[in-house]
């Protein structure tokens, strides 16, 4: 596939970064706080980790799973800070690039309904060259499984969906379902060996494809 227009890129990821529909004109109940989007997207990047939406410490620092669920799934993936952050080669793009806030309990709010509506379609359509992208979390795997023509089985849960990733090795581009690498997840993991047995190693092997220099690249 050929890469995008970069000036067309660049100035799309110039509106996402000044865009403030979640607290001028949003779907719902406003923004609590300042629109910070975080989002990283290159014409070159073929590898593209599609997540849920940034956490409080990811919206005070502006930089993606800089967190410990980052650091997790950096190791699921088997890179280091410096590959995983190189913008010419991974893209990171959240279901909602803000920070949503907490919902009575504590925990963070579900993915902003504005970023999908409004900017998912022309960023995606602005970056052909994604061969391979790692869905985290059953939000981004709705998504990004429907907009890719791939059926749902009804009533499949995220676990389910995980556990039939074979199914989508030979898919174009790659897609890898993962559940959310948070260290509330821990408890699933133990529950469910074959993750680290079977599709870590298959995630690191398209991972260090996906990164790997072709001729005529750079």
């Amino acid at each position: 596939m050929q890469a995008s227009s970069a000036p067309d890129l660049e100035a799309l990821l110039a509106r996402i970064a000044a865009c403030r529909l979640c607290r001028d004109a949003p779907t719902g109940a406003i923004l609590p706080h300042e629109p910070r989007p975080v989002v990283r997207v290159s014409g070159t990047a073929r590898l593209l980790i599609a997540g849920q939406a940034p956490g409080v410490r990811v919206h005070r620092s502006g930089v993606p799973f800089d967190d410990p669920s980052g650091e997790r799934l950096r190791d699921w993936m088997g890179i280091d800070r410096a590959a995983f952050y190189d913008v010419a080669r991974v893209a990171i793009v959240p279901m909602g690039f803000c920070f949503p806030g907490h919902d009575a309990t504590g925990g963070d709010l579900p993915p902003r309904p504005e970023c999908r509506a409004v900017w998912h379609d022309d960023l995606f359509a602005l970056a052909p060259q994604i061969e391979t992208i790692l869905v985290v979390g059953s939000y981004a795997q709705a998504f990004h499984l429907r907009r890719l023509g791939h059926a749902r089985v009804k009533g499949e849960g995220m676990t389910a969906l995980v556990k039939r990733w074979r199914d989508f090795t030979q898919a174009r581009p790659h897609l890898i379902p993962l559940p959310h690498p948070s260290w509330r997840n821990s408890g699933w993991l133990k529950r469910n060996p074959w993750f680290e047995a079977e599709l870590v190693p298959h995630l690191r092997a398209q991972v260090r494809a996906a990164l790997t220099p072709r001729g005529g690249d750079g």
